[in-house]
């Protein structure tokens, strides 16, 4: 695997190293001791796959307080997606600054998503698919999310939002939460 970190610290981006033949390739995509030499937590509580139907879909921006903040490997199986990671580490010289990268089924590259992070994701392709590791078991009590169009992120999106949950339509701006927001995700 090939670990390449962002502006985000922590926050990675992991391409394939292949081992290619006339079938096609082999690549290891999740190895505890690589990861763990990268620093990363290498837990894996819980596999997802998220399936949507529509392009200009929208899910996102979802995040776990502490303790149960979630790291999370998001690969695009089918289809591409646009993936958007916001910093919500008070202490983070980076806080409230964000990453998007293209996965797609093409690319089969994998995103890590530090905890105390908000993920949420575009889909570019009818019919995508996406697969999802996630560091920690889902604690619907210290869940949480962001407006996806948040002024105060400033996040652009590739398309209009065709299609979006009731749930994260109705997530509250930062400005609203942020109080009580930075004193739940301080460590």
């Amino acid at each position: 695997m090939i670990f390449n970190e962002t502006k985000l610290k922590g926050a990675f981006t992991i391409d394939l190293e292949r081992w290619e033949d006339s079938r096609g390739f082999f690549a290891r995509v999740f190895c505890q001791r690589e990861y763990a030499e990268h620093g990363l937590k290498p837990v894996v509580a819980q596999a997802n796959i998220a399936f949507n139907k529509n392009r200009g879909t929208l899910r996102g921006m979802h995040f776990q307080y502490p303790p149960a903040a979630e790291t999370k490997l998001v690969r695009c199986t089918g289809g591409a997606i646009l993936d958007i990671i916001v910093d919500l580490r008070p202490e983070s010289a980076t806080y409230l600054q964000h990453i998007a990268v293209e996965l797609n089924e093409n690319n089969h590259r994998t995103l890590y998503v530090p905890e105390r992070f908000a993920h949420g994701y575009q889909v570019l392709a009818d019919g995508t698919e996406t697969s999802y590791q996630v560091g920690e078991f889902y604690a619907p009590e210290y869940e949480g999310g962001l407006m996806y169009n948040d002024p105060r992120l400033g996040l652009e999106w590739p398309l209009p939002v065709a299609y979006i949950s009731d749930k994260d339509q109705n997530w509250k701006l930062l400005s609203e939460i942020e109080a009580d927001f930075t004193r739940k995700m301080s460590i």
